[in-house]
């Protein structure tokens, strides 16, 4: 357990200077030098992906600490399992993949805590100025609750598709379900989100 944190702390420790120093390179490469022992390129795929491992966690979770940790975790199995990606899939698929089984094991080991999507729109991008911040948050406050509405597998097919871009082929990958039930799920969760965002004044995304 020690080793891990360590590990964990060392990620998080040389992200502003990863981010600083930036890196062209695609996803895959970086994930084959990862293979080779790189460090740099593993804390460059961090840097790049862990906001939103982060944000897709905890919409799973509602808890920023558990959030956290399994964040970790992941990129922990992504330094330890990198000779086993294929390439078949986007790299961001792979990681999203790993980061829902984490999640939905943690909360089977959590069954005393209730899933809820509320917290999520108050977590910031790095990118984000402080009018951009607000306004993003406003909205995603009113996102956020409309989501609410909706069951927890439509939930997960709308953020899987708006909050990581993911296609039907993708997000068939990372669930474990066929791609005709994605294309079943997504259809109906557009239609109750687009009447439900209706309702509070907002236009579908």
């Amino acid at each position: 357990m020690f080793a891990i944190a360590y590990e964990a702390n060392q990620l998080r420790r040389a992200a502003p200077r990863a981010q600083a120093d930036p890196n062209e390179a695609s996803d895959a490469g970086l994930l084959k030098a990862v293979a080779n022992g790189d460090r740099q390129a593993m804390r460059t795929l961090y840097v790049r992906h862990h906001v939103g491992i982060y944000r897709f966690v905890l919409r799973l979770s509602k808890n920023p600490s558990l959030a956290e940790d399994l964040v970790s975790e992941v990129f922990l199995d992504v330094w330890r399992q990198a000779r086993s990606f294929r390439g078949n899939s986007q790299v961001s698929t792979w990681l999203l993949a790993i980061a829902r089984n984490k999640a939905f094991s943690a909360l089977r080991r959590r069954v005393d805590e209730p899933l809820d999507d509320d917290t999520a729109a108050m977590i910031e991008d790095p990118a984000d100025n402080p009018e951009t911040a607000l306004d993003r948050k406003d909205r995603s406050a009113i996102v956020q609750k409309c989501l609410a509405h909706l069951s927890s597998d439509h939930r997960e097919v709308l953020d899987l598709v708006y909050y990581h871009g993911k296609s039907v082929d993708e997000i068939a990958e990372i669930v474990e379900i066929p791609v005709g039930t994605v294309k079943t799920r997504v259809f109906y969760a557009r239609d109750r989100l687009r009447k439900q965002l209706e309702l509070a004044g907002l236009s579908a995304p």
